[in-house]
């Protein structure tokens, strides 16, 4: 990479896998998708808290950290991100292939709307990947029809080359929800339950509104969106060094990916404008302790569930 290219120097990706110890309660057990690689040390996974609103000494500390970051990217580079931002998700999927992500099995336990058995309800899961999430719902519901797109062409094909990928029950497409209505290919109001996990962070802040109307499109009344992502002030944001900071809660990875760190007041008001009441809308906590290095870190999500209106 180019030595003067603002990521040059940022922290390994370190995004949620399902490589987790077994967690200490129900809650905890859900998070199992939120661990990061097997190669980093070994932390001690304590209980998750769920909360409203950030307690004032966590923010206080990452404030801290954040004030620090006087480091600001040029324009030409925060420009150039957003614009390859599909390039550079296409780029990390050729590096990574199916190998990355694991199976989020734990979905099922932290959303019961998945629970839905043989009964048949269309599900459409944006932002992809390789299918970590779309196959073991496929598997384990004969009735279920499935959409899944991403704006990368190399994920799209390995979801299409998957062995449990079958074109009768998934339609699986390339699309980028920031410019294109994806009612092309998924009918207008006919989807029950739409999973934006780990996605709305990938786009910047002033594309998100167009994505979340894509969303409104498809879903039938009454449908769900069913919602994770990075929280704001969460450790895998203070870890970035100085430099990065491409604007407000919006960081450039060592690949050139990007990630938003959201706050559950601007995740409402998004959803809200296009339609959708929120069902619930809250931070998980993940403290987890590295003995080794005697640390205490604080993960912070995002999770919601967002219903879109009759009318």
């Amino acid at each position: 990479m180019d030595q003067h290219h603002p990521a040059a120097s940022a922290p390994a990706r370190t995004e949620p896998t399902a490589a987790a110890p077994a967690p200490p309660s129900p809650v905890a057990e859900s998070q199992a998708g939120l661990q990061a690689p097997p190669r980093n040390p070994p932390a001690h996974i304590l209980a998750d808290r769920i909360a409203i609103t950030l307690d004032d000494e966590l923010v206080a500390k990452a404030q801290e950290v954040l004030a620090k970051d006087n480091k600001p990217v040029a324009p030409f580079w925060v420009n150039k991100y957003k614009q390859n931002a599909a390039k550079n998700w296409d780029q990390f999927y050729k590096r990574n292939t199916t190998n990355f992500y694991k199976d989020r099995h734990w979905t099922e336990r932290e959303f019961p709307e998945l629970q839905f058995g043989d009964e048949k309800k269309v599900v459409f899961e944006v932002g992809c990947g390789v299918g970590n999430f779309i196959f073991p719902l496929i598997k384990s519901h004969p009735n279920m029809v499935a959409y899944a797109c991403d704006f990368s062409a190399t994920a799209v094909s390995f979801v299409q080359s998957h062995e449990l990928f079958d074109p009768s029950r998934c339609t699986a497409f390339v699309a980028d929800l920031t410019k294109d209505d994806v009612t092309a290919i998924v009918p207008a109001g006919t989807v029950d339950l739409l999973s934006a996990i780990f996605v709305l962070s990938a786009i910047p802040p002033e594309k998100m509104d167009y994505a979340v109307e894509n969303l409104a499109r498809v879903l039938a009344p009454g449908g769900k969106v069913l919602f994770r992502d990075y929280g704001r002030y969460d450790q895998a944001q203070l870890r970035f060094k100085p430099g990065h900071r491409l604007e407000d809660g919006l960081y450039v990875r060592q690949d050139g990916t990007m990630a938003f760190y959201f706050t559950v007041e601007m995740l409402s008001e998004l959803f809200q404008r296009h339609g959708f009441d929120v069902e619930v809308c809250q931070y998980v906590i993940k403290k987890t302790v590295n003995r080794k290095k005697e640390l205490e870190m604080d993960r912070v999500f995002v999770q919601g569930k967002f219903v879109k209106r009759a009318s």
